[in-house]
């Protein structure tokens, strides 16, 4: 007999999790606990162990060892799944079908469907919802993909690279809308390589690395604990000059401009100014989540956060 799920408890809990797939561990003792509502945004490059994660949530794939639960069950038991939402990064629907008669089969799953209706406009899908499937673009598909997600009104909702193909007006669109479930009382666990999306959505970030949690925090928190500035500019210096300057964290170049990450602006800029006189295009910003990521990780968005 299945247990049900337990009111009280968190809605994600892991304990120790590990996963393993034959020699790699895509998860390595994973330690964590959620219970507000908001919005937990799971960072990390390419291979970290974010979509190993997800699908142990969902009871796709069973811990190797430790333990996983959600609203206090086992994952993937009947009871959880009427109270989680699901939008994965890849996704096949019937093509044959329209959008409303998906959402309609979707709402059939569930004992206390959304008004669908409501959920249309919500999502912005009322110009192409009684399209097939198959004549959507790839970003109506992803917002088609994104209402069935929200079909039966979950408390748990999976959001995996949910803006990949949208334009900038639909990814905003469909940010708003995570916003307002968020607020009112669900749990939204989003993946993403948009480091702007999960700054702009999350009230916590947990970033993974090599199957671990290497940072579990505020936006504003990672910014804070990374310190110093980032400084842009154009400079005849080497990089190997740059390098030798006092608290130096990272470096980058795009064309003529170099980017630098450093600890402490003020000691930097004395000596780069002492260094290169010339220089020009000088400008100095506090850290954003992207550089605070790529200082985690050694690795930028564009190579798979």
């Amino acid at each position: 007999m299945t247990a049900s799920p337990d009111i009280d408890a968190p809605v994600l809990k892991a304990h120790a999790l590990t996963r393993r797939f034959g020699r790699k561990t895509a998860l390595d003792g994973v330690n964590i606990s959620v219970s507000d509502a908001g919005v937990l945004a799971l960072l990390g490059p390419n291979g970290a162990g974010k979509t190993t994660f997800v699908q142990t949530a969902l009871g796709l794939v069973p811990p190797s060892s430790g333990a996983l639960q959600v609203f206090g069950a086992k994952p993937g038991s009947r009871a959880t799944k009427t109270r989680i939402g699901v939008m994965m990064q890849d996704t096949d629907l019937a093509h044959t079908l329209t959008g409303r008669e998906l959402l309609e089969l979707f709402a059939s799953y569930y004992p206390d469907a959304a008004d669908l209706d409501a959920l249309i406009k919500q999502c912005a899908l009322t110009d192409f919802i009684k399209r097939r499937y198959g004549q959507l673009s790839g970003g109506q598909k992803r917002r088609i993909q994104f209402a069935l997600s929200l079909v039966g009104k979950p408390d748990l909702l999976f959001l995996d690279e949910p803006t990949t193909g949208l334009d900038t007006e639909a990814r905003r669109a469909l940010w708003a809308v995570v916003r307002d479930v968020a607020a009112n009382g669900t749990l939204v666990v989003l993946t993403t390589h948009y480091l702007e999306e999960a700054d702009a959505l999350a009230d916590r970030v947990v970033v993974l690395q090599n199957g671990r949690i290497i940072a579990d925090d505020t936006a504003d928190g990672l910014r804070t604990r990374m310190g110093g500035a980032v400084i842009s500019c154009v400079t005849s210096l080497s990089d190997e000059a740059l390098n030798a300057l006092p608290g130096l964290i990272a470096m980058n170049r795009a064309g003529r401009k170099v980017r630098l990450q450093v600890s402490e602006s003020v000691a930097f800029l004395k000596a780069l100014l002492n260094a290169d006189p010339a220089l020009s295009d000088l400008s100095v910003a506090q850290p954003t989540l992207e550089d605070a990521f790529e200082a985690l990780t050694g690795q930028s968005d564009s190579e798979g956060a």
